[in-house]
């Protein structure tokens, strides 16, 4: 992936050092009524940017802080948000500024905590970065932030700079984008999980996704650059079938398919596996996805809602439902595409493949497994998981 954008007619070039500040023009709640979730569709104005976009690409996008958050650290470490500190390539700022948006105030890390122990000389953290604690030091870590750190081993009297010098940049967050340009001129549409949890006594919150939710209003702007992937990709012809699993937020992109499929008159068949917690509440796009049968842009979908039967179902359950099908698409020339969660489902699904290979081919195991290898080396498996 590159960070490189376009420029602009006015021949300023957006990047990630000199982001678009983008409106938003608009942001709806997908989900209905009673859902667990909170997922948004965010609609934003790339017109006079210059910046293009395919779809497979993503936008990054650089959040600040919750003002909340940045008032709790500077609480409990005393310190002044107006003292001037130096942080790393010698840019000065007050420090409340530079808590709000340059520096990651809320997960810490192995590192984090070893810079700050170089002034704080706690025992209690030595042990913990101990290589004998790792799972403690692991246990510790998780769901804990930067607060909990000062808070568990206060300082008092750390300066306000070497402080700074313990934390890590706050990093742009990455989307896949969920539109077509040829669909929407100008905009770029993105689909976004909110997350908001309580650990440790403390509610804590995804600072990228409540900063798109709650601290950016509709008119107001975002910094933005596009990241492009070369490899997730619709395929040159549009005749050639495609398969997109796309549970939850790993929808996105294949939205943007869809749209550019039907904005550009391909014929090539698709189909579309998604799930989510319930149908009556989640069923992100659901409407578009209705109507795209029924006007056959789309030519199926196999829907797997987790919450409800008894029994939890997920995509890759509806994959091995249906591995007969599945695997003449394959054997066809059909692309097959992956989106979401890399930790579990992406790991799931390609389980699955591995097993529609064995039963639907008559494969050994060390067979379905080199025919899968084969399918990603071919570009015939794409995957865009995070």
């Amino acid at each position: 992936m590159s960070d490189e954008s376009t420029n602009s007619s006015a021949g300023v070039v957006y990047d990630k050092k000199n982001p678009f500040p983008s409106c938003l023009k608009r942001r709806v709640l997908l989900n209905k009524e009673g859902s667990d979730k909170e997922t948004l569709h965010l609609e934003l104005c790339l017109a006079g940017s210059g910046l293009e976009y395919r779809p497979g690409d993503s936008l990054a996008v650089i959040p600040a802080n919750s003002p909340q958050v940045v008032g709790q650290v500077l609480e409990a470490g005393e310190f002044d948000a107006g003292e001037t500190v130096e942080l790393k390539g010698g840019k000065t700022k007050p420090l409340g500024e530079a808590l709000a948006t340059d520096l990651n105030i809320t997960g810490i890390t192995k590192n984090v905590l070893k810079k700050y122990n170089a002034f704080a000389q706690s025992e209690k953290i030595e042990t913990l970065l101990n290589p004998e604690n790792k799972a403690a030091l692991d246990d510790y870590l998780r769901g804990r932030e930067v607060i909990d750190m000062l808070t568990d081993f206060p300082l008092p009297g750390l300066a306000a700079s070497d402080f700074c010098g313990t934390l890590r940049k706050l990093l742009p967050r990455l989307y896949s984008i969920a539109s077509s340009p040829k669909a929407h001129p100008g905009e770029v549409h993105l689909t976004v999980a909110v997350l908001r949890y309580h650990s440790h006594g403390r509610d804590r919150e995804g600072v990228c996704s409540t900063y798109t939710a709650d601290r950016v209003n509709e008119g107001g702007t975002m910094p933005v650059f596009l990241h492009y992937d070369k490899n997730f990709k619709l395929p040159e012809d549009g005749d050639t079938p495609i398969i997109m699993v796309g549970p939850g937020t790993g929808i996105a992109p294949f939205r943007a398919f869809v749209e550019e499929r039907a904005a550009t008159g391909a014929i090539g068949k698709s189909w579309l596996f998604f799930g989510d917690q319930h149908r009556a509440t989640d069923y992100l796009y659901g409407d578009e996805w209705d109507r795209y049968l029924a006007e056959g842009r789309l030519s199926r979908i196999d829907l797997a809602f987790s919450r409800d039967q008894a029994e939890k179902v997920y995509v890759q359950h509806r994959m091995l439902e249906h591995g007969a099908e599945l695997y003449t698409w394959l054997r066809n020339g059909a692309v097959f595409y992956v989106c979401g969660d890399a930790s579990r489902m992406a790991k799931d699904v390609h389980e699955a493949l591995i097993s529609i290979a064995e039963k639907e081919g008559g494969k050994s195991r060390e067979d379905a497994e080199a025919w899968v290898k084969q399918l990603k080396a071919d570009k015939q498996y794409l995957r865009d998981v995070y």
